[in-house]
């Protein structure tokens, strides 16, 4: 009789790094090569040029300048509407009044425009940050209460019913059993959360903002600075990148019961 292969790997997840090296070295050459069948400059810098560009802003401060504006906006907005988002949910996974007075709200803002939005936050708190940071915050707000209280729907009422049986306080049950089920559809949320934010980040700031990184795009598309425009680009991907990274990271170190 012969060994039979084990099979039962359930299709877990994994990366290969490598693979995601090579898939970006190659996207680089491509642009590479593109840039240079191109007869206008103006219309695609090359890898080069943009870095170039990058270097530059960084020697004089501009970088830090734009980066740090941007990254101040995006913290303190998803913070804020995440918080306040992921509260909403476990108040409407637990409690019936709530999920009936709450998710008429929630679905209305989920269908609206975020962007939209903005012009009303500039009359009622002026062009400063807090209109920007109040646009980002209400943008994240609807997801991380779906995300949060679709997880905590989700969870098996067995569960529920056999910590209920062993006679363990609500509190308990809560800290012990549903949050811990929610937290992947929480993370989840997280994720997609942050990926709005950024976008309305680049928004409001393109509409009124001196200095970030959406700001640095639209300035430099008027002047015809391509190379600063697509770094302004490739900025905010990286920024995208390290969020995603981050929340990956968060993932493997708080599931690892799965």
């Amino acid at each position: 009789m012969r060994d039979v292969p084990f099979r039962g790997s359930g299709f877990v997840p994994s990366t290969s790094a490598w693979v995601g090296i090579a898939t970006l070295v190659a996207v680089l050459l491509l642009w590479q090569a593109t840039a240079r069948l191109q007869a206008d400059r103006i219309v695609l810098p090359s890898p080069a040029e943009v870095w170039a560009a990058i270097v530059a802003m960084a020697r004089n401060g501009e970088l830090a300048l734009h980066a740090g504006a941007s990254l101040h906006r995006l913290l303190y907005g998803w913070f804020v509407g995440a918080a306040l988002g992921a509260a909403t949910g476990i108040l409407i996974g637990l409690y019936p009044v709530v999920r009936s007075a709450a998710l008429p709200i929630v679905s209305l803002l989920f269908s609206m425009p975020k962007i939209a939005l903005l012009p009303v936050f500039i009359v009622w708190f002026g062009i400063g940050e807090t209109s920007k940071i109040t646009t980002i915050a209400v943008a994240v707000f609807s997801p991380m209460v779906i995300a949060t209280y679709t997880g905590i729907d989700s969870v098996d009422r067995t569960l529920i019913r056999m910590a209920q049986s062993f006679d363990l306080p609500t509190r308990s049950i809560v800290w012990n059993v549903l949050l811990p089920g929610a937290l992947p559809a929480i993370l989840a949320g997280v994720r997609v959360s942050a990926s709005i934010a950024i976008v309305l980040l680049v928004a409001a700031e393109m509409i009124g903002a001196r200095y970030g990184l959406g700001a640095l795009a639209l300035n430099s598309g008027s002047l015809m600075r391509t190379d600063r425009l697509f770094a302004a680009v490739a900025l905010l991907g990286l920024l995208g990148l390290l969020v995603s990274w981050t929340v990956g990271l968060a993932e493997r170190r708080l599931l690892r019961w799965r």
